[in-house]
């Protein structure tokens, strides 16, 4: 009987070992990055090398505010939360680019009455910052902000209502933020144009968004050749009879990727599609799950030919994060892979990626409050 249980246990570690191999990834347990009486949400992530930078919004103070930390050695251990703004109204949403040491944030804040876009950027790996630089000053309110970066350029979007519906506007600095181009506006429909992402690659700047013109959400794509000077007309990347929302892109020279959340099959599921031309063909739709529950708010994220994508599901009766890759530039994928396994939800992940090692952050309300919770996976 002895020896039966050593094989069996053995060969339940074999098991284990060999589906481990034959998904090819790793992964550390959920490392609680925040711990606030406050509500600590809507993280963002950015990596460069072993170093790991992570935002989120907290309203500990009265208010919602931006804060930082960051990890040098790969997300072992972290410096302490570094509060960003101090303002009188809501600081929300934060996004977030890197090249380097440079460090570049965008925001949405109510202070001057109305929602108006911020930037800060910190050019010593987070450990001093410039005072925060507002860049939009409209009528209307602008939301969502979302930034991209290579080298010196740097490419922000967001949407605003003051054309009397949301629009997508965009601005670009070639001096690392110090100065800034006026406002482009990037559409001009009859009907909502939100839910923006941006990737940069050399001067092409690549944009997507979600648009209910045609009487329900689609998403769109649009693109620059010259950094933001000139672009092509929208591109409309569905055709659904539902709901095709919450685009993000990733972009590897002239691959890019988009994944989303779609309505079609009577639940949200998450869609993919690529182009290896730069933006003028796509492949067809490519639906990445397929489960009892719903599947929202992907993020995405690339190296070379291997593609990366986070979400969070329902399916387990609370809302935990899954993961998906594909080593060849998205033809196939793997299974999903449940990354959480808690008692409260966990929503909204972000993921950033340097050669072999990824990187999630999300919110999670398990403690009784949201807290910020991050995850690191090593590719073998």
């Amino acid at each position: 009987m002895k020896r039966f249980r050593q094989v069996f246990i053995t060969a339940m570690i074999f098991l284990l070992l060999f589906s481990a191999m034959a998904y090819g990834d790793t992964w550390t347990k959920n490392k609680r990055l925040t711990w606030n009486a406050g509500e600590s949400a809507v993280s963002a992530i950015a990596v460069d090398g072993s170093n790991i930078y992570v935002l989120w919004c907290d309203n500990t103070p009265g208010n919602y505010e931006i804060y930082f930390k960051k990890s040098d050695d790969g997300g072992v251990t972290w410096t302490k939360s570094k509060r960003l703004t101090w303002n009188a109204g809501d600081s929300w949403y934060p996004a977030t680019a890197v090249d380097g040491q440079n460090i570049y944030v965008v925001w949405y804040d109510n202070t001057p009455g109305n929602y108006q876009i911020y930037f800060k950027k910190s050019d010593d790996g987070g450990t001093t910052w410039t005072t925060s630089k507002r860049l939009t000053w409209n009528a209307g309110d602008s939301y969502g902000a979302k930034i991209a970066v290579d080298g010196s350029n740097i490419g922000v979007v967001w949407s605003n209502n003051t054309p009397g519906n949301y629009e997508i506007y965009f601005k670009r600095s070639d001096d690392g933020g110090t100065t800034w181009t006026p406002n482009k506006r990037l559409t001009n429909n009859a009907g909502t144009s939100a839910g923006t992402d941006i990737a940069v690659d050399g001067s092409n700047i690549y944009v997507v968004r979600q648009d209910n013109t045609p009487g329900n959400l689609e998403i769109y794509f649009k693109k620059s050749d010259d950094g933001g000077t000139t672009w092509t007309t929208n591109k409309r990347l569905t055709w659904s009879d539902s709901s095709s929302a919450v685009p993000a892109i990733a972009v590897d020279g002239s691959n890019i990727y988009v994944v989303w959340q779609d309505t079609e099959s009577g639940n949200d599921v998450i869609y993919f599609k690529k182009s290896d031309d730069g933006g003028v063909t796509w492949t067809a739709n490519k639906r990445l799950t397929n489960t009892a529950g719903g599947s929202y708010d992907p993020a995405i994220a690339v190296d070379g030919p291997n593609i990366y994508v986070a979400w969070d599901d329902d399916t387990p009766g609370n809302y935990e994060i899954y993961f998906k890759k594909s080593d060849d530039g998205g033809t196939t994928w793997t299974t999903n892979k449940r990354l959480t396994w808690n008692a409260g939800d966990s929503y909204v992940p972000k993921i950033a990626v340097d050669g072999p090692n990824i990187y999630v952050v999300w919110e999670d309300n398990t403690p009784g409050n949201y807290e910020i919770y991050f995850k690191k996976g090593v590719l073998f």
